[in-house]
């Protein structure tokens, strides 16, 4: 069995002590205050994540955050190791221009570099960005970039390209990334999983139960090999672990204790309006009730009453979050993309408490 990888989350809209929320409809609203995503903060995250273990912070990418490139540019200057997993939607740039940000940034970094490309799942914030293509469109047009970002970072001769969605002509690179950045991909759709089968190192799901990520997992796992490929899967989840379960559990609870329900219900209908199949899955997990959320032993979502995208957390005493951890590397999962409310004490948190006990597990 390989090694799992860990990784954290940079607050690129803003943290809390509470839940935030934010992306397919969800409003940045906190039930606690809210923490600025201002460069010195972002700084002691993802120091933090470099202190305790991380391999490296994904930025997310869309209207309600900061701009992943910028931001984690300017950070890496700041870190020694800590690699950046940095969002980018090919709906929003050329791919020529994209291969060559990131052969850059390989340079500037040291090779710090991944990539996690996000077709979009909101025909309304596309738009904003100048993308006016559905759907289906919009993960056919992600397959073409990458065939191009593709073969630009494998240095090509200068190549003609021409699809459905993009073309290019004479496209090269000149100083191609070194080493090639790892494409972190994922969608619940069939049209996306076409994509991650073809052209994903890493797919990426938010935090469902061990037994749907596992059937999630065999299905492209197949859908890779009868392409030749292999695939690494990854999983997107909060985390809450404590000295004890009691002492966590507390820490969920309190959360959600006193916010208005208004506020879930407003979030709710927002994120019901989602086109992303992920994001219904998320909803489905709670059906959008108070009272049954613990959809897993330890895993709570009462995060996605109020987020969007990613809205379960592993709750439970260091040794329980662990074991949880443990199942889902049973069910398959290579790669744990993790964060906390708030992200800077969370990452303390997991990095001490949990992370020990993975690497006496022999996971790490």
């Amino acid at each position: 069995m390989s090694p799992i990888s860990l990784h954290w989350f940079l607050p690129t809209a803003s943290d809390s002590r509470g839940i935030v929320g934010g992306g397919h409809g969800a409003s940045i609203q906190a039930t606690q205050t809210l923490r600025g995503p201002r460069l010195p903060y972002l700084v002691q995250v993802a120091q933090a994540a470099e202190y305790n273990g991380f391999e490296s912070v994904l930025s997310p990418t869309g209207l309600w955050c900061q701009d992943a490139w910028l931001t984690t540019a300017a950070i890496s200057q700041h870190t020694e190791r800590l690699k950046f997993l940095v969002a980018l939607r090919p709906g929003a740039m050329s791919p020529t221009l994209a291969a060559q940000m990131a052969a850059t940034y390989q340079d500037l970094t040291g090779g710090r570099l991944n990539v996690n490309v996000v077709a979009g799942g909101e025909s309304t914030e596309q738009r904003a960005f100048g993308d006016f293509l559905d759907k289906d469109g919009r993960y056919a047009r992600t397959g073409e970039f990458l065939d191009i970002v593709s073969r630009l970072w494998d240095h090509e001769s200068p190549f003609d390209y021409r699809g459905e969605h993009l073309a290019v002509e004479q496209a090269r690179l000149d100083f191609p990334p070194a080493p090639r950045p790892q494409v972190y991909f994922g969608g619940s759709s069939a049209a996306a999983a076409t994509v991650a089968a073809e052209h994903a190192d890493v797919f990426l799901t938010w935090g469902e139960p061990p037994q749907q990520a596992k059937e999630k997992i065999d299905r492209i796992r197949e859908l890779a090999r009868a392409r030749g490929r292999s695939v690494r899967f990854g999983i997107r989840l909060h985390t809450i672990s404590r000295e004890t379960s009691a002492q966590a559990w507390a820490v969920a609870e309190g959360m959600l204790a006193g916010v208005d329900e208004r506020m879930i219900q407003e979030q709710q209908e927002a994120l019901r309006r989602s086109e992303s199949e992920g994001q219904r899955r998320m909803l489905d997990l709670h059906g959008g009730s108070a009272t049954k959320l613990q959809v897993h032993p330890g895993l709570w979502a009462g995060v996605g009453l109020l987020r969007g995208g990613a809205g379960t957390a592993m709750v439970g005493s260091h040794r329980e979050v662990a074991d949880l951890i443990a199942e889902y590397v049973a069910a398959g999962i290579d790669e744990f993309v993790l964060s906390g409310y708030p992200c800077l004490e969370e990452a303390y948190w997991f990095g001490e408490g949990v992370r020990p006990l993975l690497q006496a597990d022999g996971l790490l």
